[in-house]
């Protein structure tokens, strides 16, 4: 079996101790393929309620989605086996959110730009589940180390802007109006870790698909790449703005 370092994923909600604890049965045990599956079923979801908040814009929806999609995160990190109930409770919550910030942004910059982000979000998971799954790209330690130091300094950029914003703005490079090149340059950088975070999650569900996890793990699996696709598409829709915003 690999050894795994204990950074195994940039992603908050698939890290060392997420298999530690949870009890094995005779029943059937996670798989790649059966996360997949709920992912697949988790975007449905998340689509749906995305499609209503798409045609019916409401900033109080959009607000309850954001705050209630945190607190249902929360839930499901801290307790896993709830994940088979709160994977989808999540995804509804996130697409409420989503269906109206998507509709804000096809607004301010142009048609079409939304459909773009859809399209390059799914093109971009399924080029590395590909690419994971065919043996093109195997994550190295010193690769997932990259990658996690590289997700948290963005996390603390993040944290920076939002502290920042109660005194009047966020850090200029957050602005999907900033057109400079930099702002751009630092938006792709986000969006290329933000895509490798996938890879590392393939490879941390495969860990416990290769230690025998629970069946319902599955759930939990899904939950932890609907969270790296979720600010994948945010920042495929930042970057897109941005270059809108050069015409």
């Amino acid at each position: 079996m690999r050894n795994h370092l204990s950074f195994r994923s940039g992603n908050p909600a698939l890290q060392s101790s997420t298999f530690k604890g949870e009890s094995i049965s005779n029943s059937e045990t996670m798989t790649l393929e059966g996360t997949i599956n709920k992912t697949s079923l988790s975007l449905l979801v998340l689509m749906l309620t995305a499609f209503y908040t798409w045609n019916n814009m409401s900033p109080g929806l959009m607000i309850f989605g954001a705050i209630g999609g945190f607190v249902v995160a929360l839930i499901t990190i801290f307790k896993k086996h709830l994940a088979v109930y709160t994977t989808l409770i999540y995804s509804g919550l996130e697409g409420l959110f989503l269906g109206g910030i998507s509709r804000f942004y096809e607004m301010q910059y142009g048609d079409g730009i939304v459909g773009q982000a859809v399209f390059l979000t799914f093109s971009i998971f399924a080029a590395l589940l590909f690419a994971y799954k065919s043996g093109i790209i195997k994550p190295t330690e010193n690769f997932k180390l990259g990658i996690f130091a590289a997700t948290a300094g963005i996390g603390m950029m993040y944290l920076v802007s939002f502290i920042m914003s109660f005194f009047g703005s966020g850090l200029p490079i957050m602005n999907p109006s900033n057109s400079s090149l930099f702002s751009i340059g630092f938006s792709v950088f986000v969006v290329i870790i933000a895509s490798l975070n996938l890879v590392l999650d393939f490879d941390f569900i495969e860990e416990g698909s290769e230690n025998g996890a629970p069946k319902y793990m599955e759930w939990y699996g899904a939950f932890g790449l609907l969270v790296t696709l979720v600010w994948l598409y945010l920042e495929i829709l930042r970057l897109l703005a941005k270059l809108q915003s050069r015409r």
